[in-house]
């Protein structure tokens, strides 16, 4: 009865926020204060629901969810609703925040429709505070580039807009082109390093505990790529070698990347089986 009541729950959760993005959307088109409070509160309700479930599992399990792919998404999904109510209430920027929600209800759609395949094999297995760390950053720095891409895409469009000379409805909801640069800068300055530190954390727990990794794995080539690019396009930003347009379509194809190495390099590696 239990495992039924808290499937509802979910599934009220991911309808709240489908009704939010709603809101969000009329917002947009008609500048109705109201709706966007609405659309706030209920992301909030959302977020509130998703902590609730978190706490809920930590107390049944007495583990922090983040030892599957599975639960590695929610976690994901849950930083990106946090991230969305940090920037409503501090940077009050409306667009921004309604692409990170529309990021975060993909991501807790794919968690509601995917299959949990956390083994009592791999939670023993992976009872280790170094390991705990390793994932921990590992997830919080997707959620920083994740930030990076949607201001990347803003800055896109209100590129277009500028260039077209076209101001509507969308170029008054936008910070400035040099608000959006500096959050992208600043977006993968601060998950670059979390990526970093994560990458060492997981080395060093891998090779004390697992017999015969070899370091060509598909997730820990993918992650040591991505890093490398990321250093590459900070680098490159600062000698003011990659600017503007290109600057922003680099993140966007390089967050692809990322996406790409967090689902498929998990399941093709040999010993990634949690995140």
């Amino acid at each position: 009865m239990t495992e039924i009541t808290m499937a509802r729950l979910y599934e009220l959760m991911v309808v709240l926020y489908a009704l939010s993005l709603v809101f969000y959307f009329t917002d947009y088109l008609y500048k109705q204060v109201r709706a966007r409070r609405i659309a706030f509160w209920l992301v909030s309700v959302v977020w509130a629901l998703q902590t609730i479930f978190f706490l809920l599992f930590i107390f049944e399990t007495k583990r922090f969810p983040i030892l599957s792919l599975f639960e590695g998404v929610y976690f994901y999904a849950w930083l990106l609703t946090t991230l969305s109510i940090v920037l409503h209430c501090i940077a009050r920027v409306d667009l921004p925040v309604f692409f990170i929600n529309v990021l975060g209800f993909v991501f807790v759609t794919i968690h509601l429709f995917a299959p949990n395949e956390t083994t009592q094999h791999v939670v023993d297995s992976l009872v280790s505070e170094m390991l705990f760390i390793h994932i921990c950053f590992a997830i919080v720095s997707y959620a920083a580039f994740s930030l990076s891409f949607v201001f990347s895409v803003l800055y896109l469009i209100l590129y277009r807009i500028l260039k077209q000379k076209k101001f509507n409805n969308l170029w008054s909801r936008l910070p400035s082109l040099q608000q959006m640069s500096s959050w992208m800068s600043n977006s993968i300055l601060f998950g670059v390093p979390l990526l970093f530190i994560s990458l060492i954390l997981g080395l060093e727990w891998a090779l004390m505990t697992l017999d015969g990794l070899s370091v060509f794995d598909v997730k820990i080539i993918g992650s040591f790529i991505l890093t490398v690019i990321y250093i590459t396009i900070l680098l490159l930003h600062r000698n003011g070698k990659l600017v503007g347009m290109t600057y922003a379509w680099v993140q966007i194809y390089t967050f692809l990347l990322v996406v790409i190495n967090f689902f498929l390099g998990s399941k093709l590696s040999n010993f990634h089986l949690w995140y």
